[in-house]
């Protein structure tokens, strides 16, 4: 097979589908890899490295799409890239498609087969979310408390505190690998962190991982009200796989929050859990709203591409190499973690949660037994 990795051209992207060390890994298998022109500088990886373990590099992005038969990258194609995906080509990526109609439907009239990372799931885990999900729930704090100093138009509160004064309060919204991950980072800057989800034995599980300056609480609505009255720090991190993300805090939510705090909302991807949320972009990270400093960058992780990219090659590679060994419609067919990650086949959406929200009923196919 063909495989493909082309620039990412989202703003400030500087991760890369493959590492060299993920181009080898398909070169030795038998398939010809086919790179553009650095692709993988933002992330440390010269052109020489990916020559030097048999890839081709081609000179322009539009090149590697007309030519390969599955593309590998980091984050959906945008507006720019829809003219350049081939009928049938595989494309395995984030997707994020219940957030993007006009994506989903270029998927659609191109007969794209939407491979899409964060719905691969084995046995109940989404390994190839997790890596990201581990990034962007780090990063989390490390924003929010940057956004809370007075000079980035926040409240002027030290999230770790000095002798004698409290530090932030830090409300993590979702218990999951993003909340869990956001909750350990502020936990060891010594703020007082309340993590609210409403999985009951997932919080018997963090209160067992997690130091005694974390809260692990049922999130009903009146709990959730108090703490969002005292938080300086809010950390939007629900999720539900495929599907938009429940919008947690509504808009006449916002009037309990305190002026100058910051709302990080890293389901934005997703649609975010905030109604105020919107998109942001690493050039211009933060807008505010209600008097709350709203961080919604939908790619949080390409600020630190060269660990971003080589923890998600390290998730995604073996089950790339399956695609390509196997075909489409083969491995879809042995291996059910493939399948639930296939979002679009042969014109059709193939899962659910993108059928609902854009009401795609009569353009579904039910893939559940494999494709037919």
């Amino acid at each position: 097979m063909i495989i493909g990795c082309p620039k990412e051209i989202k703003d400030n992207e500087n991760r890369v589908g493959l590492t060299p060390g993920g181009a080898m890994a398909y070169c030795r298998a038998g398939h010809r890899v086919l790179v553009e022109k650095g692709a993988g500088l933002g992330s440390g990886f010269p052109d020489e490295q990916y020559q030097e373990v048999g890839a081709e590099i081609l000179d322009c992005g539009a090149a590697v799409w007309r030519r390969s038969e599955m593309i590998v990258k980091v984050k959906e194609p945008t507006r720019p890239e829809y003219p350049l995906m081939q009928e049938n080509q595989i494309v395995f990526t984030y997707l994020h498609l219940a957030a993007e109609r006009d994506l989903t439907m270029s998927f659609l009239e191109r007969k794209i087969s939407g491979v899409a990372y964060e719905t691969v799931t084995e046995a109940d885990t989404l390994p190839l979310l997790k890596p990201m999900s581990e990034v962007a729930g780090r990063m989390s704090v490390l924003v929010g408390a940057y956004f809370s100093s007075v000079t980035e138009g926040g409240a002027g509160i030290l999230p770790t505190g000095v002798t004698g004064v409290a530090p932030s309060e830090v409300l993590v919204l979702g218990g999951g690998t993003v909340g869990t991950n956001a909750a350990m980072v502020a936990a060891g800057l010594r703020c007082q962190v309340t993590i609210l989800d409403v999985d009951s034995k997932r919080l018997a599980y963090l209160n067992s991982i997690l130091p005694s300056n974390v809260q692990n609480l049922f999130n009903d609505p009146l709990m959730l009200e108090k703490k969002l009255q005292s938080a300086d720090i809010i950390i939007g991190a629900v999720l539900i796989p495929g599907a938009v993300a429940p919008k947690i805090v509504r808009y006449d939510m916002l009037k309990l929050i305190k002026p100058g705090s910051v709302l990080v909302d890293v389901a934005i991807d997703q649609g975010g859990c905030f109604e105020s949320s919107k998109m942001t972009s690493h050039s211009k990270p933060v807008y505010t709203a209600e008097g709350l400093i709203h961080y919604c960058v939908g790619n949080m992780p390409g600020a630190y591409p060269r660990t971003s990219t080589m923890a998600l090659t390290h998730a995604t590679l073996g089950y790339g190499l399956e695609l390509a060994n196997r075909g489409l419609e083969k491995a879809v067919q042995e291996n059910p973690a493939i399948r639930r990650g296939l979002n679009t086949y042969q014109g059709y959406v193939t899962i659910r949660p993108v059928a609902e929200v854009f009401d795609l009923w009569d353009r579904f196919k039910d893939i559940r037994q494999g494709l037919k």
